[in-house]
């Protein structure tokens, strides 16, 4: 094999590279964006505003609460399940409590089940939206204002749906730089 053949070889093997690469690190944007879209795998809207509709049809919408293993919060919702209106404006309270002695921040995943009703279960804000940081011992009270949009009857699948789950599952994320600062600093002693 020629020298200018070998080189040509390799400059494909690290083209094949670099593609493969470049589209393993654009898959995960890309298909959290799909979700979002599509509703698929559980995955809500987003709205400004609530619904300017609302049917005379309920669902009846369940809500769940989990931890990622290692995360040392208590986590549940305040109701287990409420009968809604489609297009009417739900508000659902969750709370999170930290019994550890040291501050912990986290983040909540979540998603919608039966997946058909994903991309019609939309939120208008949620603590889902921020970064939650709870101090030792604190207990906080998070609410999420959703609708069931009422584009759902009209979807083939999603129309047959009687409930739907929303869960979410907290995971501890690293703090905040100023809050990690404040957290490792020792406080000051009076002489």
């Amino acid at each position: 094999m020629s020298l200018s053949a070998l080189h040509k070889t390799a400059l494909q093997a690290v083209g094949v590279v670099i593609v493969m690469g470049s589209l393993a690190w654009a898959s995960v944007p890309f298909y959290d964006w799909f979700c979002r879209v599509t509703g698929f795998g559980g995955a809500t809207s987003v709205a400004a505003k609530g619904s300017d509709v609302v049917l005379d049809q309920t669902v009846l919408v369940r809500f769940d609460a989990s931890l990622e293993r290692d995360m040392p919060w208590e986590f549940k919702p305040l109701q287990h399940e409420m009968r809604i209106k489609i297009g009417e404006t739900g508000l659902a309270f969750y709370e999170a409590y930290n019994p550890t002695d040291r501050v912990i921040a986290g983040t909540a995943s979540y998603n919608v089940a039966p997946y058909a009703a994903g991309g019609y279960f939309t939120k208008i804000d949620c603590f889902c939206f921020e970064e939650q940081v709870l101090q030792p011992g604190e207990r906080v009270t998070m609410p999420v204002t959703f609708y069931v949009d009422p584009e759902l009857i009209d979807d083939r699948e999603a129309k047959f749906v009687k409930a739907i789950t929303l869960s979410y599952t907290f995971h501890e994320t690293d703090l905040p730089e100023e809050v990690a600062r404040l957290a490792t600093t020792p406080t000051a002693t009076a002489n």
